[in-house]
């Protein structure tokens, strides 16, 4: 049977839905509430009868029905305000309210459906990293997993989204192969993008595993699979906990993978983009290095003044500068990193890069606590799946003196990224940081020694590992990380004020005399004319 209304063509024998030419992709048990609905029209539908078609009788939150609803409606056009074509009666239940024409005749698309596939013309590629999220296979018959599987895939796009700096195929588009056994590089040419992920979904008893693949379109090369597992006592909880997971997991690899195509390009024929991408492959914890990154940043402005990410690493290389003991002639680079930060964050008002960075050095260097915290709270907003802007949000928190929020957001910075090593010592670093300002002392020192294992010449790390021992009673071992500051700053006193720039005094003032007590005045006494 087919039914004919509005616009649209839904049909029941091949469970299809079609508006006008175009198919319309819908979750297996948004289409039964759909049929349910249509067929019975002529009545209104309470929650009870529902319940009993669509789900057999099993209990199901409010939430959930009025999720599958508000996607009923989605799919033909509709929404809860208008209510064109499915009607919500007040405490009696629903209705399908469209104008509806039944047909018995084949489907005139059917001819236009199964015509032999022709190959689709290769699309140019964006002048950024391109993805597309495949729809993920179920397996399993159970149309609720199907559901979830798809509403998956639909919250991993718009989360992959919010990275401006990445161009993503609308969910619609991906999900015209659902169903199919898809080539990637067909896909690739098909939909114009460098990457494709796929996955599945499966169930097992009160467990739903999500089983993921990052694809070079180009090569078809495996970029990075993983699995991720939930209780499905929650859905929703479920659902949003995978995503961010597995964004979480994939963002820093394309990002990788892009700074490698960029290194590879001929130094002519290299863009703003490109000469950005470079730079962020240049950043290392030397001077000579962290020079060529702010070259390379600046060449980027110069090409496109408006990249707003440019500003913020060319920012980010004088916090660098400033928290080593780099910097030559401090007012005056001070007042260019202050520049460019600001620039950062009035290019970048929807960028959450650019205002994580931006904002972060305007703190460190300016003192800008304030509005740098609007501007970090701002980019966590924007995209809350962004690891690297909640890892520098708790240092942040360090600096005002926010232990616990500090906590908070380094552990979540690691949950989304717990495979990126750059990812854990900062963390961790912040944490130590934290557990000082807040007085655990052996909880500080552990966190140091943790992130120093990953990054031995990590100066912040140093002095945290130095402070939290002398807290914690053990001197000796206090000493020798003074010790091993000083060889990587000999004038490190002078300088604790860049490179630890607590709002709070007492803050200050504590993490000082622990490193003091631990020999840092002496050997700068002793190392002074």
């Amino acid at each position: 049977m087919r039914y004919l209304f509005d616009q649209y063509v839904f049909d029941t024998d091949r469970r299809e839905l079609h508006r006008g030419p175009d198919a319309v992709p819908v979750a297996p048990q948004v289409f039964d509430i759909l049929d349910y609905l249509i067929r019975n029209r002529e009545r209104v539908v309470s929650k009870d009868d529902l319940m009993n078609a669509i789900w057999k009788g099993r209990i199901v939150s409010e939430a959930a029905l009025t999720t599958r609803m508000n996607a009923a409606r989605t799919a033909v056009g509709d929404c809860g305000e208008a209510q064109r074509l499915i009607k919500t009666i007040p405490r009696k239940g629903f209705r399908f309210v469209g104008a509806v024409r039944e047909a018995r005749t084949p489907n005139p698309l059917a001819a236009v459906h199964h015509q032999p596939e022709t190959r689709t013309a290769a699309l140019p590629l964006p002048d950024k990293p391109s993805i597309a999220v495949l729809p993920f296979v179920s397996l399993s018959s159970d149309p609720e997993q199907e559901y979830f599987a798809d509403g998956i895939v639909e919250e991993i796009t718009m989360a992959l989204s919010r990275f401006r700096w990445l161009f993503v195929i609308a969910r619609n588009s991906s999900f015209a192969y659902k169903g199919r056994v898809v080539d990637v590089k067909q896909v690739g040419r098909e939909l114009g993008v460098r990457y494709v992920l796929e996955g599945s979904v499966r169930k097992a008893e009160n467990r739903i595993r999500i089983a993921g693949q990052l694809i070079d379109a180009e090569t078809g090369a495996h970029l990075w699979a993983d699995r991720f597992d939930g209780s499905i006592e929650d859905m929703f909880d479920l659902q949003d906990n995978l995503t961010a997971s597995v964004v979480g997991a994939i963002a820093p690899k394309l990002q990788r993978e892009e700074i490698k195509r960029a290194r590879r390009k001929p130094i002519e024929s290299l863009d703003a983009h490109d000469h950005y991408l470079r730079g962020l492959a240049k950043i290392r914890w030397s001077n000579n290095a962290n020079t060529e990154a702010l070259q390379l940043f600046c060449k980027a402005i110069e090409l496109d003044p408006r990249l707003a990410c440019a500003y913020g690493m060319a920012a980010w290389c004088y916090v660098r500068r400033k928290a080593n003991g780099w910097i030559n002639n401090p007012v005056k680079e001070i007042a260019e990193a202050t520049r460019l930060a600001r620039k950062a964050v009035e290019l970048g008002t929807d960028d959450p890069f650019a205002l994580s960075v931006g904002g972060y050095a305007l703190a460190f260097i300016a003192h800008e606590f304030d509005d740098a915290a609007a501007f970090v709270d701002r980019a966590l907003a924007g995209n809350p799946n962004f690891a690297q802007a909640w890892s520098t949000s708790a240092w942040l928190r360090v600096w005002r003196g926010e232990p616990d929020l500090a906590l908070e957001h380094s552990a979540y910075a690691m949950r989304l990224s717990p495979l990126d090593p750059p990812m854990y010592y900062n963390s961790q670093g912040a944490m130590a940081y934290a557990h000082f300002l807040a007085s655990r002392y052996d909880a500080a020192a552990s966190c140091a020694e943790n992130a120093l294992r990953s990054h031995t010449n990590f100066l912040l790390l140093t002095c945290i590992s130095a402070a939290s021992n002398t807290r914690a009673g053990r001197l000796e071992r206090a000493q020798r990380s003074v010790l091993q500051a000083l060889e990587r700053n000999p004038d490190l006193h002078a300088n604790l004020r860049n490179l630890a720039p607590f709002r709070r005094a007492d803050d200050y003032a504590n993490f000082e005399k622990a490193l003091c007590e631990a020999g840092l005045s002496e050997r700068h006494d002793a190392a002074t004319p």
